[in-house]
This record gives C-alpha cells, sequence and structure tokens, in this order.
C-alpha cells in the first residue's frame, strides 16, 4: 500500500496517517496544523495498513542511545542550543506519537481521533515554537545528536492502545510535566526569557494532552472491567517502562486527571 492508497477516503485518520509518513519536517508540521480536525470524518471504521517508513523523519538529527547525547553546560549560546534543540526534538516525537494513535487504532468513538489530532496539532505548534528559537542560538533541527526513547516505547505498545496510553501519554510525556518547572527556571535564570516563555506555552498545553491520555486510558480500563491503577503498575513492570523519581509537579498532574493516591505511589 502507498501514501495515495491511504488517502482514500480522505478522513482525519487517512490525514494524520499521511502526515505521519511526511519526512520533510515542514511538510509535516504544516500538514499537521492544517487539519481539518472539527469537519473532516473521522473514519473510525476504517482499517488503514501500516507503511514501512512510519514515522517518516528527516536524515538528521543523529539518533544514539541516551548515554551519548552529550550534557552541555547553559551558560554558553551552544549549550543552551542544545537543550532548546533536546526539547524540540521531543515535540517533533509527540507529533508523530499523536498521529500514530490517530492511524493505527480502528473502531474507537469519533471523539478519541479529534481529540488526538489536536493533541498533534499542539505539539506541531510546540515544535515550531521552538525550532524559530533555536535558529536565533545559530542552529537548525538535526545539528545535534538526538535519542529515540519516545518512539522506542510506541514501538513497543504497538499492538494494545490500553497499554501505549498507559506507557507513552501516562508515562513518558507525563514526565515532562515534572521536568518543564525546572528547566524552565534554568533558561531565566541564564537570560533566556523568551525559550522560558515557550516552556509556559508548552506546559500549559502538555497538561491537556496528559489529560487526554487519562481519560481514554480509564475509558478502557472500564470498558475491560480493570482497576487503573493496579493495572498501570502491572504495565509499568511488564513493559519495563522507566523509573519515576520525584520531584513530582503535583499541581500539574492532579490538573492533568491523576488522581492523588497515584501521585502517592509514584
Amino acid at each position: 500500500m502507498n501514501t495515495s492508497d491511504a488517502l482514500n477516503p480522505i478522513t482525519l485518520r487517512s490525514l494524520c496517517l499521511a502526515a505521519l509518513v511526511e519526512a520533510d519536517i515542514d511538510r509535516k508540521a504544516a500538514s499537521v496544523r492544517a487539519l481539518d480536525i472539527e469537519r473532516l470524518p473521522a473514519g473510525s471504521e476504517y482499517s488503514l495498513t501500516e507503511l514501512v517508513n512510519v514515522p517518516g523523519r528527516p536524515e538528521r538529527p543523529l539518533l544514539v542511545s541516551p548515554k551519548e547525547v552529550p550534557q552541555r553546560s547553559l551558560g554558553n549560546v551552544e549549550g543552551r542550543a542544545a537543550l532548546i534543540h533536546a526539547l524540540a526534538h521531543i515535540e517533533f516525537n509527540a507529533i508523530n506519537l499523536a498521529l500514530d494513535v490517530v492511524w493505527r487504532f480502528p473502531g474507537l468513538p469519533d471523539a478519541f481521533y479529534r481529540e488526538w489530532a489536536n493533541v498533534a496539532r499542539e505539539e506541531a505548534y510546540h515544535f515550531t515554537l521552538l525550532r524559530e528559537h533555536l535558529s536565533k542560538h545559530g542552529h537548525q533541527y538535526g545539528d545535534f545528536p538526538a535519542h529515540n526513547g519516545l518512539w522506542e516505547m510506541a514501538e513497543k505498545t504497538r499492538g494494545d492502545l490500553l497499554v501505549r496510553l498507559a506507557l507513552v501519554p501516562r508515562t513518558l510525556e507525563a514526565r515532562g510535566l515534572d521536568a518543564s518547572p525546572a528547566i524552565r527556571s534554568k533558561l531565566a535564570a541564564v537570560g533566556d526569557h523568551e525559550g522560558a516563555a515557550i516552556l509556559d506555552i508548552i506546559l500549559r498545553d502538555e497538561i491537556g494532552h496528559v489529560a487526554v491520555g487519562n481519560r481514554w486510558y480509564r475509558h478502557l480500563c472500564r470498558e475491560r472491567g480493570l482497576d487503573p491503577v493496579a493495572t498501570y503498575a502491572q504495565l509499568a513492570e511488564q513493559y519495563r517502562a522507566p523509573k519515576l523519581r520525584g520531584p513530582f509537579n503535583r499541581e500539574a498532574r492532579l490538573a492533568a486527571g491523576f488522581e492523588a493516591a497515584e501521585i502517592d505511589a509514584l
């Protein structure tokens, strides 16, 4: 199957698949931000055949293991650029993750696809903000090596939406709620107030994104007669999810739909 086949008929899910396989970062971001989420038919009944080049990504950045990503001081322009690049890479992966959950899993309510397509649209906005800010530091996306941890978890959880929701938005992306305030403070401390303001936008929107993950995770748990807290602990162990360590952004996690008991358990 090729991309043109996936676009027949034109649905929100088929357009998300087309954006997912797009390797050009300008075209990918533009196509996602142009999605007519409210008016397009979702196409929930269609099973779209998987393509081999998922996700589409540019030749750079070079993907390495997390241990091989160099640590740089924020005390110089190069170090700040490296941090902004790392954040941009997270947002680029987040675009692909949201697009992937839209096309991969058929038969869900239309609201599921519209909410996740909107997440993709906001992630594309974040990526664009960070990419433009990175250029002011004399660099482009792709100039620094990056790791692929977010997408590797997507591959591990591709067979079950419940597992995907538990371990991507509720684990890896929720970790960003905890990390964002400290990163924002570091940028502000070295005078990068524009970067700090971008982090404010991202944190605001990511609370909503994690809330979407929480809402649909609990929806599936109810459908399957599962306890959300016990099931999460089981899945985290089974799939070897990263161990979460504090401090936790309790206020943001509560706003994103975590229960107080869940946060206490962490």
